[in-house]
Order: structure tokens, then sequence, then C-alpha cells
């Protein structure tokens, strides 16, 4: 017989005090983790703000969130995947596809049909990894990287390999570039997303099963939380995040390739939420962590091109700025236990 947990507190065992200094330890790690992300961020800020002119200016900083916001979207999603356990290679594949999709369909279809076959198009292909991952046990890294193999033919495939190039479609376009309070309704979009899903992690009972779950599995299924269907949950939003991203892109450039997001967009996602503290052992992470580790990042690249140095730097130290983050990560779980 199951037992259900009717609230996120009932996970919690009266061990004699035991657990209640494992919360207060994580809890402490946690606010080490936003520390971690947060002043680095404020310190690059503020160099920039000094060393560069144009950086602090609104238009280079709205340019920042609007180019960003799909990857803010994309790792808002997989930060609730890695919490829960699972890790997702394909939202690059997914992305892409969503883009050649979302085009296709608008050159013959309205505006809002083009972006809801993208939206659902990344929601099934996230229910699939969800279901391969949870019903036959194979590891995420390796089932979401044969898929995204899979998912790069078929949006191959959708776009004949061609350059999708759409004509001036005013709704279309207008779903990521209308303006409200001189701010693209893309990163307005993705700005609600993101609060969703925070809140969904952060104050909800789903959330608490998603941190159970990639805390400890066993333990979670033992309280009653349905291990399996969380996980599938979360990689389906992961899946819809990518495709809302791809159609984000798409209606900005108006134009879209199968082969636009791949393993560049996959590595910057996980970066930005390895480096905004989740850990990649799974049961530790935090929405607004991550939206402050993907800006980092692009912060970094912003003013690598802004002091023009060679690009090939900004490689260099994001690569430095992981194993940081890995790091740091391991110490902490050593730490906890």
């Amino acid at each position: 017989m199951n037992v259900q947990v009717e609230t996120p507190e009932d996970l919690d065992i009266d061990d004699g005090g035991t657990s209640g200094l494992r919360s207060g330890v994580i809890r402490l790690l946690g606010s080490w983790r936003l520390a971690g992300i947060a002043i680095p961020f404020l310190v690059l800020f503020i160099t920039l703000s000094v060393w560069s002119g144009p950086f602090l200016s609104k238009t280079n900083l709205i340019n920042i969130l609007d180019q960003q916001s799909a990857i803010l979207a994309i790792a808002a999603a997989g930060t609730l995947v890695l919490v829960a356990g699972g890790l997702d290679l394909s939202v690059g594949a997914i992305y892409g596809l969503a883009t050649v999709v979302s085009g296709e369909v608008a050159e013959h279809h309205s505006a809002w049909i083009a972006i809801a076959a993208a939206l659902l198009v990344g929601l099934g292909v996230g229910l699939v990894n969800g279901m391969i991952v949870a019903f036959l046990k194979i590891n995420p890294l390796i089932a979401t990287l044969a898929m995204s193999f899979v998912i790069s033919g078929v949006a191959l495939r959708v776009s004949s390999g061609n350059l999708i190039v759409l004509s001036q479609n005013s709704a279309f376009y207008k779903f990521a570039n209308a303006e409200l309070w001189s701010v693209p309704s893309a990163v307005w979009i993705v700005l609600i997303f993101i609060v969703i899903l925070g809140l969904l992690l952060a104050k909800t009972s789903f959330g608490r099963y998603v941190v159970a779950s990639g805390g400890n599995a066993e333990a979670a299924r033992l309280a009653g939380v349905r291990v399996n269907q969380i996980r599938i949950i979360t990689f389906a939003l992961s899946g819809l995040a990518a495709g809302l991203g791809g159609v984000i892109d798409t209606s900005r450039l108006l134009s879209a390739q199968s082969t636009g997001g791949g393993p560049n967009l996959t590595f910057t996602v996980l970066a930005g939420i390895v480096v905004g503290g989740t850990s990649i052992a799974g049961g530790e992470g935090s929405v607004p962590r991550t939206t402050i580790g993907v800006l980092f990042i692009a912060l970094i690249g912003n003013g690598i091109n802004l002091l023009n140095i060679n690009e090939l730097y900004q490689q260099i130290v994001l690569g430095i700025i992981l194993l940081l983050a890995v790091s740091i990560d391991v110490w902490a779980r050593k730490r906890r236990r």
C-alpha cells in the first residue's frame, strides 16, 4: 500500500534532532551557494560598469536580457531536471526542432498555430525523454544524448537542411519583439516563465518532491512520492522550455535552422545551471541562482566583446569557472555528509 505524502514536511523523519541539524546545514550551504554566485556577479557587473562606458547603457543591458531569453527559460526548467536527479542533454536539439517547426508552420498558418505547434513538439519530446529514463531505467545522460541525435535528424528532415527565412509576419514577429516599457516581450515572457518555475520548485509540494527525488530517490519512494512521475514531469517541462526558447528566437530573428541550438546551447545551459549552484548529484538547486548563473556567463561574453578581448579567453574562463563550480559542489556534498 502506498503512503501518500500530504505535505512536504512529511518527508522529514524524527531522528532525535539529526534531521533538524541536517536541514540547518542544507540551508547554510544554500546561502553560501547564493553568495557564491551573487557576489562574483556583482563584482563583474561593477567592474564592467567602470571599465566600459557602453556596458551600463540601457540598450546594452536590455540586449543582454533579450539575447539570453531562450537560454534563461531552458536553464530554469533544466534546473528542475537536475534537482530531481536527471540530466537533459537534448535541449539543444529540441530547441533546433522547435525553431524549424515554428518557422515552417508560420509560413503557411497563423502565428499562434506556429507557436502552439513548437511548444507541443517540445513538450512531447520532453515526455518521451522522461518516460525513457523513468521506465527503461536508462542513464539520463545516455538517453538524452541518444535522443538528441534522433531529434536533430528529424529537425534536419523537417527543414530539408535549409535555412528557413520568414517574411515579415507581423503577428509572429511581435511574439518576441513587441515592447512594453522599451523591454521586448521575449524578456517579459521568460521572466514570467522563470517566476512560475521558481515558485514551483521553492514553494510547492511538487517542488519538495522534486528535491526529495533527487536527494534520495529510495527514501522518497518509501515516503509515497511517485519519483518516476516527478522526473517525467521535469523532463516534460525541460522540453517545453526548449520549445519556448526555439519559438522566441525564431520570432526574434525571423529565421530558423535545424542546427541552431546543438551542443553549444546545451553546454551554455548546463554551465549556467551548475555555476548557479545546482548540485550535479541532484537534490539541491534554485531557479533564481540559475538565472544569476546564466547572466553571469552572459556578462563575461558581453564584457569580452566590449573590451575587444580575444574570444578564445571566454572559453578558457568559462571552463575554469565550470570546474570551480563542480569542485564546490563536490565539497559541499562531502560537508553535508
